[in-house]
Order: structure tokens, then C-alpha cells, then sequence
């Protein structure tokens, strides 16, 4: 029998068709002669999926033309329950925090300009007022992620000198970046005290001496410890980094600025709460449960900021005007708290009541089901993710569906990512805004019908 793959065209022929010359009017020969290509190579990995006449060559040529020309950066739908999604881009932006980066982008800005004086100004004012507003620090400084905020500290403070930290503390976080590894790349030695499950006051302590540069303290933000163990607060810590004179250095983390027990959420400091606990230097994602840009900020003493900022590593891990327009946008709607959980979208998501979720979720049963997609509601534990509150479950709701279109929905201009549990796919709503609920549908009914027609699977020609 002759195998099907020879007589596949060549790529020449495949550009003398009507429909591929139509795409030539509009890309460039280069980019429809690469998509020709990939047709040819997917047919012979799927010999039952070739095209059989000229048209089906040319919708293959032009599907591979609109993969080719997709960004791998681009929006998605998050379905997985997981509201801070490291892998999806964590925390969404207000509206407000759009609409002052696009002020900002648009023309000239007053980044490093100051308008009062027409002077020079700098940089590191523009969040630093309102960062001292909020949480009672003295000061701030803006850098661009918590990592690098850790990173500094421990280079001005540390640099050549032991940094003292529990072995509790010497975590892994998201990347199979290791706590421990970035603190060695600051300069400082890693002094560890204490065992993986108890530290106590005394084992710091101990191991004052004069080569101690920092004492280190760092939230374990992405999981938990129950069971026989003991550890050291920030509150207990700052006596004993007073006593040996040396700064303490505290890795809050998760970044938020708002009490949350009111909807469940409890086990958290805000950032008012871990700068009045006294360390020296108080460090938080920009990114997380505050609700905007990736950054890294710091909170401390005037002096304590003042050194960082002389740091020449201060200009490598600044932000740009972006990032300190979106921030300043994000802070000044926690003046107004209740506006806060309304507008910023990560709270509005983690804060929403499961009945309403439940509500979305059979509306957009009844639709689906309307157009012949066999889908099913059913309760979910969602949870915040981007390392806060690693043990709470929220109540939500989500869409039960055939595993099979996962990759149909993933595989898409704007890809609807969701998790197999059980061996059916589950898009839960908890992580989904409202207005993209129509969007959802009309993607989940499309998916059925390609994965009804016998559509190749996405996944099957990567």
C-alpha cells in the first residue's frame, strides 16, 4: 500500500493555490511560506488530518499563518480556581492602574522631572509618599520584584557578612528559585540557625557576632508547618537584631495591605501590621494580594531607604515609568477600602460570594447545554494562590466538562486554561470576571463542535 505522506504537495505548490495567494496579498512570503511548511510537516504527522484538495491546504497554510503570527504573551481566561496564578501573570490590573500607564505611555512623563522645581528629580518618590500613607513606614522604595527587593537589602547590609536566617525559613519558591541561592548571590554568607521544624529567640542569638550583617526573616508564604514546631515572629526578632546592632531584614511577601478575615481569609499580616512589628526592613510583591504590577517593595526607616537607594544595584533593579504609574493608581484606591474590593480585581475575585458563582454557573449551563455541549455544574475549593494563604479553600463553582477539549480551549488566541480532575475538565468561575463569561461559552460550544467533527487536537501536531 503506498503511504499517503508521498504524495503530499510541495511547498511551491502549495503557494500557486488560489487560497495561499490571497494570504500573500496580506503577510509576508516569508512568514506564508513557513506556515506552508508547518501544514506540510503536521500532515505527515497526522496522515488521517491531510487536506484533500486545494481549499483544505490553503485553510491549513492560513491556520498555521494565524499560529505564526500570535504573540506567546497574550491575554488568557483563567479557569484553573487558582486566583493569583504565577503561570497566568498573578493579579489583573484596575481599570485605573490601565488607564495611568496608558497616560503615562502616551507622550513625555515627569518620571525622573521635577515639575515644582525644574530640577532633576528622581525616581523613587513617585510611590514613596503613598507607600508611607498606607502602611506607617517611614519611607519606601520601589524596585522590580520582591527577589531583587531581598537581594538589595541583603547587598547594602550584608555584603561580605554573615545573614543569619532559621532553616525553616530557607524555602523554594515558584521557578525552582531556592531562597537560599538568591541570598547567596546578594554577597552575604548564610549563617542557618535552628532546625527545618523549631527556631527560637536563643538560636539567633547565638549566632550574633561581628561579622553579622543582617538578620533575616522570611514569610513562608507557600506552605505550612503543623505538628511540633516553633518558630520566631518578626515582633520577638527586632529585640534581638537591636541588641547585636544589626538591621532585621523581614520577607512579608504576599503584599496585602487589607484585612480579609471578613470573607475567610485569616492567617495574613497586612503591610501596616509587619512594618509596626519592627523589622528594619519590610519586603512585599507588588504583584499579589495588592493587586498590581510585579514589583518589589521596601518599607523601612529613612536611613534604612536612604542606603538602599545609594546602592549602585538600586539602578539595575529599578522599575520603569510604567510600573510606578500602575502601583501609584493601584495604592491610592486602598484610601477608600471598600473601593479597594471593588475595583481592584484581584480582591473583587477572591471576595465574591459562591452563591453568585453559582448563579453564573448554571446560566452558563443552560446556554451550553442549549447548543448541544454536555457539561455539568459542580461545587470547587478554589484557592488565592501566588503563595498567600497556602491552606485556605474558597467556595466556588465551576463548569464540569469532556477532559478532551481541554486542549481545544487552551490552543487559541486568547487560551481558556482550566484543570482535569477526575478525568473531566473543570472551569471554575472564581477566577473568571464576569465579562468573560460570553467569551467562555462561545469557546467551550466552538471546542465541542471540533473535538464532534474530529477535529485534530491541538496538542497532537506540537
Amino acid at each position: 500500500m503506498t503511504d499517503p505522506r508521498r504524495a503530499l504537495p510541495a511547498v511551491g505548490t502549495l503557494l500557486e493555490y488560489e487560497g495561499v495567494q490571497a494570504l500573500l496579498r496580506d503577510a509576508p512570503r516569508s512568514l506564508v511560506t513557513d506556515a506552508a511548511r508547518d501544514a506540510i510537516d503536521a500532515a505527515r504527522l497526522q496522515p488521517a488530518a491531510t487536506p484533500v484538495d486545494a481549499a483544505g491546504w490553503s485553510a491549513a497554510v492560513r491556520a498555521h499563518v494565524t499560529r505564526r503570527e500570535r504573540s506567546t504573551l497574550r491575554r488568557a481566561i483563567n479557569a484553573t480556581g487558582v486566583v493569583l496564578h504565577t503561570n497566568l501573570g498573578r493579579a489583573p490590573l484596575a481599570d485605573v492602574a490601565l488607564d495611568a500607564m496608558r497616560e503615562v505611555a502616551g507622550g513625555f512623563s515627569t518620571l525622573e522631572y521635577d515639575a515644582t522645581t525644574g530640577s532633576r528629580g528622581s525616581r523613587h518618590v513617585h510611590c514613596a509618599a503613598l507607600l508611607a500613607e498606607l502602611t506607617g513606614a517611614e519611607d519606601a522604595l520601589v524596585v522590580n520584584n520582591c527577589a531583587a527587593a531581598l537581594v538589595l537589602a541583603l547587598n547594602t547590609f550584608a555584603d561580605g557578612r554573615d545573614a543569619i536566617i532559621s532553616r525553616g525559613e530557607l524555602v523554594e519558591i515558584g521557578g525552582s528559585f531556592r531562597v537560599p541561592d538568591i541570598m547567596t548571590r546578594s554577597g552575604a554568607r548564610l549563617v542557618e540557625v535552628g532546625t527545618t521544624n523549631r527556631t527560637h529567640a536563643d538560636d539567633y542569638r547565638r549566632a550574633l557576632s561581628a561579622t553579622t550583617g543582617a538578620i533575616v526573616s522570611v514569610h513562608r508564604s507557600n506552605f505550612a508547618l503543623e505538628g511540633f514546631v516553633a518558630s520566631v515572629s518578626v515582633r520577638d526578632l527586632a529585640p534581638v537584631a537591636a541588641a547585636g546592632g544589626v538591621p532585621l531584614l523581614y520577607d512579608f511577601g504576599s503584599g496585602l495591605m487589607l484585612d480579609l478575615a471578613a470573607w475567610g481569609l485569616q492567617g495574613e499580616l497586612t503591610a501596616r501590621d509587619a512594618v509596626r512589628a519592627g523589622a528594619s526592613l519590610v519586603m512585599m510583591s507588588g504583584d499579589k494580594l495588592l493587586g498590581g504590577p510585579q514589583a518589589g517593595i521596601m518599607l523601612g526607616s529613612k536611613e534604612h531607604i536612604a542606603a538602599l537607594r545609594q546602592n549602585p544595584l538600586a539602578r539595575a533593579l529599578r522599575v520603569d515609568k510604567l510600573t510606578l504609574a500602575a502601583l501609584h493608581a493601584t495604592l491610592a484606591l486602598y484610601r477608600d477600602p471598600a473601593r479597594a474590593v471593588r475595583e481592584i480585581p484581584a480582591l473583587a475575585l477572591l471576595t465574591a460570594p459562591a452563591d453568585g458563582l453559582q448563579a453564573r454557573a448554571q446560566a452558563l449551563a443552560a446556554q451550553l447545554r442549549g447548543g448541544h455541549v454536555n457539561v455539568d455544574v459542580v461545587a470547587s475549593d478554589a484557592t488565592v494562590g501566588g503563595g498567600a494563604f497556602p491552606t485556605a479553600r474558597i467556595p466556588s463553582y465551576a463548569i464540569a466538562a469532556e477532559a478532551a477539549l481541554e486542549p481545544y480551549l487552551r490552543d487559541h488566541a486568547t487560551p481558556i486554561v482550566g484543570r482535569v480532575t477526575e478525568g473531566r475538565l473543570l472551569l471554575d468561575l472564581r477566577a473568571v470576571a464576569p465579562h468573560d463569561d460570553a467569551r467562555l461559552a462561545a469557546r467551550l460550544t466552538e471546542a465541542s463542535m471540533q473535538h464532534a467533527t474530529g477535529a485534530v487536537r491541538p496538542d497532537a501536531t506540537a
